[in-house]
């Protein structure tokens, strides 16, 4: 049996399925982007599939300490665009 990768969700800091959640990517040009893939190059951090852990992640700030670099109101609106159509 082939094992799962786990990943903790920056907002809950609950560990899930890789697959479950959604991967954002920091690449060498300190671009900050979304992997639907899980394969892309650069730094990645996971969130859950829902509002309340983004909401979370936002309020803390754990994206920015993660990336070590502030975040744009654009990608924060780009991951509520891509979690509100579920």
């Amino acid at each position: 049996m082939k094992k799962i990768p786990q990943r903790t969700c920056i907002g809950c800091k609950v560990k899930k399925d890789k697959k479950d959640l959604i991967r954002i990517v920091k690449d060498k040009e300190n671009k900050i982007t979304l992997d639907r893939t899980g394969k892309a190059n650069g730094r990645g951090a996971y969130i859950c599939d829902n509002i309340q852990c983004l909401e979370k992640a936002i309020k803390t700030k754990a994206l920015e300490r993660t990336f070590e670099m502030n975040i744009s109101e654009s990608i924060y609106n780009e991951l509520r665009g891509v979690i509100s159509e579920k």
